[in-house]
């Protein structure tokens, strides 16, 4: 069996988790010389599309507005990624969204945190990065 791995795609929220997540993801994007890029979730419909800079768009500094998509892109080029993009997807359930951007956008890595809550508080909460591993239909890497 082989695995193609393309682009990769990096869930963030600005969180602390999500900062270890975007760190990771620029890491292995780095060693892999693979494209990378940064979505949020924002509360919308699900009929709405997603708000894409790309990399022209970023190179010329045509900037995220989402401070946890800034954050990730100046990261990114800090660390010599020229190949990124941002992604700010509607919709109400953020796994079921990332998960439906990726496929529909042929993403073949999904990378995510876990705040690793246990017991009553998961229950409570839910786990985002457990639904991802749960739907996706390609690998997913939860950084903890």
């Amino acid at each position: 069996m082989s695995v193609t791995m393309d682009k990769i795609l990096c869930a963030t929220d600005g969180s602390v988790p999500a900062t270890k997540t975007v760190a990771f993801a620029i890491e292995l994007a780095q060693r892999l010389s693979l494209p990378l890029s940064f979505v949020t979730v924002v509360d919308g419909d699900d009929g709405d599309t997603p708000t894409i800079w790309d990399s022209a768009a970023l190179l010329a500094g045509k900037l995220p507005v989402d401070k946890s998509l800034l954050t990730a892109v100046e990261l990114a080029l800090k660390g010599g990624l020229r190949r990124i993009a941002a992604v700010r997807a509607p919709g109400r359930d953020i796994a079921r969204t990332i998960v439906d951007y990726a496929e529909k956008n042929s993403y073949h890595h999904i990378v995510t945190g876990s705040a690793g809550r246990t017991g009553a508080a998961r229950l409570l909460i839910g786990s985002v990065a457990a639904d991802l591993v749960t739907y996706a239909h390609c690998p997913v890497t939860v950084v903890r």
